[in-house]
């Protein structure tokens, strides 16, 4: 019978496995960059500086912000 052991040899679910680690990996890494925007913003510096820094918009940065100050 064809068991979850199986399944998991298979290349299309190492191929999967893998795209869902890195999506993963990414989403973690921009929450990250978000979280960074508040203390960085307390500290003096501009949106404009903090998102060329962090590798985002202006309007991502200014969206962290403001998610920060509804909270």
């Amino acid at each position: 019978m064809f068991g979850l052991s199986d399944l998991k040899q298979t290349r299309v679910y190492q191929q999967a496995f893998a795209e869902g680690e890195q999506k993963g990996e990414q989403k973690g890494e921009q929450k990250g960059k978000l979280l960074a925007v508040p203390p960085m913003l307390a500290a003096g510096v501009t949106v404009e500086q903090i998102a060329q820094a962090l590798g985002l918009t202006v309007d991502e940065v200014r969206q962290a912000a403001q998610q920060q100050r509804s909270k």
